[in-house]
């Protein structure tokens, strides 16, 4: 049962870490929410923002500035919390591998094993507190800034909504939250 929930654990935090990372990396964590008369796609991301042709296909995508430029403070919060998140599921998934009953390494000592799938169950927790804090940071401001410009009566053109990078960053936090669970409560 032990080595069942291990690779259960292992298989979740293994997909759950790439989605971390796609989340991460992807440049749409906002898209716009207008009719289906626009000719554009237009999405918003961490590093750039990209505005996609609808008739032709051409995408063309604008780099941010400098990772040191001044930018909102969503951005920069998130880019930190998803980073931090990134490496601490690495690092877990690093360890857990290690910690597996069905590899060879320190097979002659499972306590440390067990410690060393316990560890990884931590830090996997704190790394899915950290990407979900940065995914809803992020989705939370966009929710705000919508409804801001809704209750100004300002209309700017182009309303934006929540990007599938987004929803991969709340699943992808979600699932190392699973096998951090697995892990840490279910495994003892």
């Amino acid at each position: 049962m032990g080595a069942a929930l291990q690779v259960t654990a292992f298989g979740l935090a293994l997909l759950s870490t790439l989605f971390l990372l796609l989340a991460t990396c992807t440049d749409c964590w906002m898209v716009n929410a207008d009719d289906s008369l626009e000719v554009s796609h237009k999405c918003r991301g961490l590093w750039r923002e990209c505005v996609t042709n609808m008739q032709d296909g051409v995408r063309t995508c604008d780099q941010y500035d400098s990772i040191l430029a001044d930018h909102p403070v969503k951005i920069v919060v998130t880019r930190t919390l998803m980073i931090t998140a990134d490496l601490l599921a690495g690092l877990a998934l690093a360890t857990l591998i290690l910690g597996l009953d069905c590899i060879t390494f320190l097979k002659e000592d499972p306590c440390v094993k067990l410690k060393m799938c316990y560890g990884a169950g931590v830090m996997l927790g704190a790394g899915s507190i950290l990407g979900l804090i940065g995914s809803m940071w992020y989705a939370v401001d966009v929710y705000v800034e919508r409804a801001m410009l809704v209750s100004h009566n300002i209309f700017l053109g182009v309303h934006y909504d929540f990007g599938w990078s987004c929803w991969l960053g709340l699943a992808g936090s979600t699932g190392c939250f699973v096998a951090s669970v697995l892990l840490t409560c279910c495994l003892y």
